[in-house]
């Protein structure tokens, strides 16, 4: 429960919004009345439309003061929703996605503004019953004073408050709270029962550390929550994000009959999903500063298990030796079959071998970049270790080998004047998984070192992540340890069959190795 301190300041900020909500839902007041209800028509059909009039306050850039549309995924689960009278449905958005927004504010209002009303009792459910509160009181400041919506359908508020977990609009439609396990039984307003349930952001991260706990609310939510219907059934909508794949959103999803869809921060074409408020710097700046990990778990519905193949307890920072002292080195090249910024990251991995059998991580190329970018920082490789007179062998997986890729490679060699020497790895791979799960005991047995003059290089930090955050079946990236598996192979069998000592060669043209 929220302290008296805390239900003071939430009550305060809660007079700001209905300030910001009254100065900004101002009205025409020269608008004829066939304006107003041709108005309202296009408003009970056209819900981007009904965003942009009656929610100026949520809509408005405050840089630019233009409007920032709504989505293409917020009409098409509006649209869902409102043609649904009984439904399922599980709305997997991202952070900062507008989720809260319109499923327990704008959508509410929609249904409840149409000719033949669509919603009557509505039952907020949030991860405690403060939470729930705080949330009801948002849809409670438009209802009774956005200024725009009380004039095209009359007073709304008629009694109680969001602050004791329920109020009543003029026209009889009931609003209540509820935290996460509270009981709902007997829910209903006069002869109306629960016609629209919303529940918020259930998860979090403690909860979603107990197996018990996340089944216990799943049950309660499918049990006690869903049975608040009355015959008719009714609206029954989940929204959150994924981060963890045990929780309660993902046990949902599993259930029969359930309508999911999913929206991260980025499409799977590498763009921003909402390009109308995320841009791709934002985006960018958000996954540098929080980590793959984070990132995926936070933006991309994509939580993972640390520690599932590769433990952070395994992860050995050394400095290296000078690179003449190495047994043998090898550089391997995933550089993904995309050649633009989106989407997979090229990744370039260099590792030495020492003669006690250690193997080094020395230096990395991680990044979700272009392939004439990777070429560039390869060629200053190579010519950074010939300047250290060290020898090294360049490979790249021959099923990459595409003109567009050699091209990049030709056209850097002709302004250098010369080709990179690389060899192609032409190994029948087995499944990814296994063959970087089978190296992880390197690791585990301590015979794995990063480069300690590495230890913040941003290309390290993203392979590493990509490492630790390597599980059987992940929707993430994982170009940066397919890579280092590449690179060990490769060591491991040179070492074992060669002994002669390799030379650094110039080679003429970039083709005629393939």
């Amino acid at each position: 429960m929220a302290t008296v301190k805390g239900q003071k300041e939430a009550y305060k900020q809660w007079k700001q919004l209905c300030r910001t909500i009254e100065s900004m839902s101002t009205v025409d007041e020269l608008e004829t009345e066939a304006q107003r209800l041709k108005r309202i028509e296009r408003c009970r059909n056209d819900y981007a439309y009904f965003v942009e009039y009656y929610f100026p306050h949520y809509c408005t850039d405050q840089d630019t003061g233009l409007i920032i549309p709504s989505a293409k995924f917020h009409i098409a689960a509006a649209t869902k929703i409102k043609a649904n009278r009984d439904l399922r449905a599980e709305f997997r958005w991202a952070r900062g996605h507008a989720k809260s927004t319109h499923m327990d504010v704008m959508i509410p209002m929609w249904l409840k503004c149409q000719k033949r009303k669509e919603i009557h009792v509505m039952v907020l459910v949030g991860k405690s019953e403060d939470s729930a509160k705080t949330l009801l009181g948002d849809l409670q400041a438009e209802l009774q004073f956005n200024k725009r919506y009380i004039r095209d359908y009359g007073v709304q508020f008629n009694a109680g408050n969001w602050q004791e977990g329920q109020f009543v609009t003029a026209d009889d439609t009931a609003f209540f709270a509820l935290g996460r396990g509270q009981s709902p039984r007997g829910l209903r307003y006069r002869n109306n029962r629960p016609d629209y349930i919303v529940i918020d952001d259930l998860d979090d991260d403690e909860l979603c550390l107990n197996d018990a706990r996340v089944n216990k609310i799943t049950d309660w939510v499918k049990e006690a929550l869903f049975g608040a219907f009355g015959a008719q059934g009714g609206r029954f909508i989940m929204v959150g994000n994924l981060i963890s794949k045990n929780s309660v959103l993902a046990n949902i999803a599993k259930q029969p009959g359930v309508h999911t869809t999913q929206v991260n921060v980025l499409d799977k074409e590498g763009n921003p999903s909402w390009p109308e408020y995320w841009k791709p710097d934002m985006i960018k700046a958000k996954a540098e500063f929080m980590g793959y990990r984070a990132f995926q778990k936070e933006y991309m519905n994509n939580p993972i298990t640390e520690g599932a193949v590769f433990r952070n307890d395994w992860i050995r920072w050394k400095n290296p030796l000078p690179l003449r002292e190495y047994a043998e080195l090898v550089l391997y090249i995933d550089p993904s079959f995309k050649p633009t910024t989106k989407n997979d990251y090229k990744a370039a991995k260099l590792w030495g071998k020492t003669k006690s059998g250690e193997l080094h991580h020395i230096t990395a190329f991680c990044r979700q970049t272009t392939v004439s970018e990777m070429v560039r920082w390869l060629y200053d490789l190579y010519e950074w270790l010939q300047q250290h007179n060290a020898p090294a062998h360049f490979y790249m997986e021959a099923n990459f080998v595409q003109d567009i890729i050699l091209d990049e490679f030709r056209r850097e060699g002709e302004i250098r004047g010369y080709q990179l020497p690389i060899i192609p790895d032409k190994r029948k791979k087995p499944d990814k998984f296994q063959r970087v799960e089978a190296i992880s005991p390197l690791w585990e047995r301590g015979l794995v070192f990063y480069n300690a003059q590495k230890k913040n290089d941003p290309d390290m930090q993203a392979g590493l992540e990509q490492t630790l955050a390597f599980e059987k079946g992940m929707s993430g990236h994982d170009d940066g340890p397919d890579a280092d598996e590449g690179a060990i192979y490769k060591l491991q069998k040179r070492t074992r069959t060669e002994s002669f000592t390799p030379r650094i060669g110039r080679y003429t043209n970039s083709k005629n190795i393939w």
